[in-house]
Order: C-alpha cells, then sequence, then structure tokens
C-alpha cells in the first residue's frame, strides 16, 4: 500500500517526542529486522502495524517526528528505515557500558547476547566482593569499584548498569556520575536521584509482572 503523505529522506526531529513513541520505534526496528532476515525489501505502514498491534496512523505519527521515510507506491525501504531508527535511538554506534554488581543479576546481565546485537557492550564490570575482583565473566574484568575512576576513563563510558542491593543503589549512582557516567540503567527496585543531565531508566521486574497481573485478571472487562 502506498504512503502518499510521506517521501524519502529528512532527518527532522522533536525534543518533545513522547516516551512511548521511542518504546515504539525499538520494537519498529526489531520487527523490520526480523524482516530482513526473512528476505523482505519493503513494507508499508499497515504491514508494520498490523504485525506490532498498532494502527498505520499510529506508526506514521511516531516516524513523523523526526522526518518522512517513506516513499509513494511502495511504503518503507527496510534497510533505509532500520539505519534511521538506529541513528535516531543512537545505536548506529558502540556504547561501551559500565556494569555495578556482579551477583546472580549481574553475572546474566554479562552473558546476555543481545547487548552486543544492539550496539551495547559491558567492557568492565565492578564488585566490592574479594572473591569475585581480579576474575573473568564471559572476557568481561571485574574490578574493585574504587577503579571505577580509571577504568571509565580508560574505556569512554558513557552509560551504567547498577545491579546491586537496594541499599547500595544511590551510592553507586552518586559514583557513577562522578565519573562522567551520562546514563544508568537501574535494576534495583528503587528510585535513585540524579542531577539534571544524567538520564536513568528503572527496570523492576516485580513491577513488569504486576502490569501483566493487572492485564489478565481484568481481561475483557476495559470498555
Amino acid at each position: 500500500m502506498s504512503e502518499p503523505e510521506q517521501k524519502s529522506g529528512g532527518d527532522g526531529g522533536d525534543s518533545t517526542v513522547p516516551k512511548a513513541v521511542v518504546s515504539r520505534l525499538s520494537l519498529y526496528l526489531r520487527q523490520l529486522q526480523q524482516g530482513v532476515r526473512d528476505g523482505q525489501a519493503t513494507i508499508s505502514s499497515k504491514e508494520l502495524g498490523r504485525l506490532l498491534g498498532f494502527t498505520d496512523a499510529q506508526v506514521r505519527k511516531d516516524l513523523a517526528y523526526f522526518g518522512h521515510f517513506g516513499y509513494p507506491g511502495i511504503g518503507y525501504r527496510c534497510d533505509e528505515l532500520i539505519s534511521a531508527i538506529k541513528k535516531i535511538l543512537g545505536t548506529d554506534q558502540q556504547w561501551p557500558v559500565a556494569l555495578v554488581g556482579v551477583g546472580n543479576l549481574g553475572r546474566a546481565l554479562i552473558g546476555y547476547k543481545g547487548f552486543a546485537q544492539r550496539g551495547f557492550r559491558i567492557v568492565a564490570a565492578f564488585d566490592n566482593a574479594q572473591e569475585t575482583v581480579g576474575t573473568e565473566i564471559d572476557g568481561v574484568r571485574i574490578h574493585h569499584l574504587d577503579s571505577l575512576p580509571e577504568v571509565a576513563r580508560e574505556n569512554k563510558i558513557r552509560l551504567g548498569m547498577i545491579a546491586v542491593p537496594v541499599g547500595a543503589a544511590q551510592a553507586v549512582a552518586d559514583r557513577l556520575v562522578a565519573v562522567g557516567v551520562e546514563g544508568i540503567l537501574n535494576f534495583a527496585p528503587v528510585t535513585i536521584n540524579l542531577p539534571g543531565g544524567v538520564s536513568q531508566v528503572g527496570v523492576d521486574l516485580a513491577i513488569e509482572l504486576e502490569q501483566l497481573t493487572f492485564s489478565v485478571v481484568n481481561r475483557g472487562t476495559a470498555t
């Protein structure tokens, strides 16, 4: 189906893009990459929306925040749209990441191969446990937390992950900010306070499960 209201090109953007739009961009990217793996060269907004449970109007509105990417009579060229979305999300480059906390969750994060596929590489991990410091997990060196400043400087680290107990999360966040980390992914189930200019995303798996149980319990009651 054609996309008459859009044309190729453009790097337009909007500094007030809603968070939900950014979340959907990641879903569009994943679906487009799957399509390319399956040999698909083009896709319409209607098909892309249908595959993800959105309307074609929603897809076009989301992408319009950033420019014009479709071709009349063709839709979107998958490779071009993948490149554009990666640029928008900032994943058209490699991001070195520091992980603090090498317990069960931290070890699982180090072993997760999906990060590297998306442009994120855990280059160093930190912990205070003497039996852990100095070892390696899947090629990632475990450093003492006191060595964070020099390791962060050497590796030009701008992103950090926190996988420590609740009581230590804020102190760890403060130390990450002090070495110049600009964005923090926090897996500790607590809100951390960060200065302006430092971004954070909290991942609380219990909250995600609560959202899921709400959907299950209230299935069929929406008006």
